[in-house]
């Protein structure tokens, strides 16, 4: 699965904690450049999941990237930059960790 995030100038942890969700990250933008927020008009191609970090954005930013997200039946969450609140909004939508999941479960150490 791929996913578009839109927020937040650094990513941290999230790329792998969106690994273990089995998501990659299609593309970023920090949203703070306001010049990249008016030049999308559409998501990008394969883009499966769009997730729209709140606490870095204004209003009208997450209106246009949620309408863009509906108009081609895209999933999207909001949340916080941090990992237990991605960690939660993923799980509300129905997704979990791949070792949670997977038939062929690793038995890595955690």
């Amino acid at each position: 699965m791929n996913a578009m995030l839109v927020g937040a100038d650094t990513l941290g942890n999230i790329p792998g904690v969106l690994d273990n969700f089995g998501i990659s990250i299609n593309k970023h933008l920090s949203g703070r450049n306001s010049s990249h927020q008016r030049k999308v008009d559409r998501l990008p191609a394969g883009t499966d999941l769009l997730i729209l970090f709140t606490d870095f954005l204004g209003h009208n930013v997450m209106k246009h990237f949620r309408q863009l997200a509906n108009e081609e039946n895209i999933r999207f969450i909001a949340c916080r930059r941090s990992v237990c609140s991605l960690k939660q909004s993923l799980k509300c939508v129905g997704l979990s960790e791949r070792c949670a999941s997977c038939p062929n479960a690793c038995h890595r150490k955690h």
